[in-house]
């Protein structure tokens, strides 16, 4: 299975995605559980590595699945199915189930603002970093008023100056070069 790492992170990355958009991250990962151990079968090796066409071998998985794959499943295999990567589907679920890992962790976020933030605000920057990191975000609130107006975000590694003090100090830095 690990030829298919490579083969297999854009396809999962892309459901991933998908199903974080729409909120359907369990229902993602019960079909392409399915369907990894769907193709594991040795009765449809044959059927993968056969000269049928990527059509008919999407048909096929799709109607030995029958409802386990809603609309976008289906448009998912067969996607996998004509770039003839069907056997990779393991793979795929397996790189899938590494990013819902990554995701259902926790980022912890400061967020250093110039003033008190409200609820509204609070939100509004937790649900652009949870965007960002990819993760939940729990935010750590503090307030310094020398930052004249605006915030730090830090996260991680990550730092957003929306500061005045932080403005005032790159325009200085720049007009001393």
């Amino acid at each position: 299975m690990s030829e298919f790492t490579t083969i297999a992170r854009p396809y999962a990355k892309a459901a991933f995605d998908f199903a974080v958009e729409h909120n359907a991250i369990e229902k993602w990962t019960t079909m392409l559980n399915f369907g990894a151990e769907l193709v594991k079968q040795p009765e449809l090796e044959n059927i993968l590595s056969g000269s049928s066409s990527a059509l008919k071998i999407s048909d096929t998985i799709i109607s030995i699945c029958g409802e386990q794959f809603d609309q976008y499943g289906q448009n998912f295999i067969r996607v996998i199915a004509e770039n003839k990567r069907l056997n990779a589907l393991p793979a795929i679920f397996q790189q899938f189930l590494n990013y819902v890992a990554e995701y259902q962790a926790t980022a912890e976020v400061d967020v250093i603002s110039a003033q008190p933030l409200n609820d509204e605000q609070r939100k509004k920057i937790a649900q652009a970093m949870e965007k960002k990191l990819a993760r939940k975000v729990k935010l750590n609130c503090s307030v310094d008023s020398t930052l004249i107006a605006g915030a730090i975000i830090r996260a991680d590694d990550m730092v957003i100056d929306g500061s005045s003090r932080g403005q005032l100090t790159r325009l200085a830095n720049e007009l001393q070069l």
